[in-house]
Formats: C-alpha cells, structure tokens, sequence
C-alpha cells in the first residue's frame, strides 16, 4: 500500500473512530481482557498486556473500565470467553481484505462479516486466499509536525525498529511483530503518540493491487468502514494501492 493511501485511510478511520469511542474503549478492553487471560495481569511482565495499556491510555480510557478488563481477564472478575479470528475477502476490484475479529460469538460474527462484504460489493474467502499476499509487522504512523526525521530515527531504529519511512506528511515506523512493544514504550516514553498503531498485516511487496479508478476505490474505502464499524471488528486491512488519478 502506498504511503499516500495509507495515510488517507489512516485518517479517515481515525475519523471515524473518534466518531465512535465507545467502539474503540470496547475493542481495547477486550484486547486488555485477552492479554490478561494469556499472560497474566502484570504489565511488567506482560508485552502484549503492556502495548494495550499504553493505547488505553493514549484513547483517554476511564482507568474503571481498564481495570475491569484486565481483571475479567486475570479471573477476578466475571466476563465473557472472547477468542481471536481472521477472516479474508476480496473489495471490489479484487482487492484482498483481512479482518481482525474478537469475539464472544463466532457464529454471530461470520455471518456479520460475510453480509458486510457481500452488500459492499466485496466476497468472503477460504483462509489462506489472501494471507500469502500480507505479513505482519508492528506499524506506527507519526505526523511529520510531530519530531524531526533525524530524532525520530534515533528513539525507533535504537528501540529496535527496521525501518522509518519519510513520505512527506508523515512518518511510518516498521517493526518485526517482537519488537512492536519495545518500540511502542520508546515512542510513549518520549511523548510521541502516533496517529495510528498496530501490528498490521501489511501487503507482500510486489503484492499491491493497483486501483486507478476514482469509483473503484470509493467503494473499497466504504466495505473497509462499513467492516471497521462492525461491533466485533478489531482492524481491517487490505492490499490495495490507489494511483495518484485517484480522488477520493
């Protein structure tokens, strides 16, 4: 995906997640109560715990509600069993989609995403259609009014980043998925807060489809918001690359 497409959609869902806290304070505390249940609920000892944390606080989650996840997570608490699930389609234009799910409702959920990709123009497909075309990598986006190149070369590459990329507006830092954490407490503890992080799935190099149509990729952009805005959704991702005739 090109850095300039990845930074409208980065903004456009920021948009939209803004729009809708609720969303995002319930799909973090599910991720704190997961992190919780599978490694225990001390921070310090908890990578994936930790990174949570640091979005909760970063999203002005109310410290009540992280507690109550985290605690769901460790037993201390009640709460429901959430498990982890991936689905893959295809946007139109045969984009390839990857939708992150956790869920108390497996059943629910498909349906859900199946009916999503379907009424957008898009298609599920069998696991394994589209995951050779994406790896994961942690992935943070940085305002280029936010720190200089130079500086914020220094805290990434030393926190163990592999890459940062100038693409004008804005920054985007690459990390292997182990070192996604140390990167993410290097950034916060210099007051850096990206717009976006993740550990995404990114396309394969040489993967990208490209999407030159200016109605093409508006009904790409409305199947990832319309999936992003399902209750069960935790990130969407795709392997698309608008070229600059685009308007969007």
């Amino acid at each position: 995906m090109s850095g300039h497409s990845k930074w409208h959609t980065t903004k456009r869902h920021k948009a939209v997640i803004d729009a809708k806290r609720g969303k995002i304070f319930s799909v973090i505390a599910k991720e704190l109560t997961l992190a919780a249940k599978s490694g225990g609920g001390n921070p310090e000892s908890n990578a994936r715990l930790r990174t949570w944390l640091l979005k909760a606080r970063a999203s002005n989650m109310p410290t009540d509600n992280i507690d109550r996840a985290v605690k769901k997570g460790t037993g201390e608490l009640p709460g429901v069993s959430y498990e982890e699930i991936v689905y893959e389609g295809y946007a139109p234009g045969g984009v390839g989609i990857i939708v992150e799910c956790t869920t108390d409702n497996k059943t629910r959920t498909v349906a859900e995403v199946r009916s999503t990709f379907t009424k957008n123009g898009g298609s599920m497909a069998s696991a394994g259609a589209v995951a050779h075309a994406f790896q994961r990598k942690g992935q943070f986006i940085i305002s280029g009014d936010a720190i200089s190149e130079d500086k914020l070369m220094e805290i990434a590459l030393d926190a163990g980043a592999e890459d940062v990329v100038n693409h004008g507006d804005h920054f985007e830092v690459l990390t292997s998925l182990r070192d996604y954490d140390a990167v993410a407490k290097a950034l916060d503890d210099k007051g850096i807060k990206p717009d976006s992080s993740e550990m995404a799935y990114l396309p394969t190099p040489g993967t990208a489809v490209p999407v030159d149509d200016t109605a093409t990729a508006q009904k790409i952009l409305a199947l990832i918001e319309a999936l992003d805005n399902l209750d069960d959704t935790k990130a969407v991702h795709g392997n698309h690359e608008f070229g600059d005739a685009v308007q969007l």
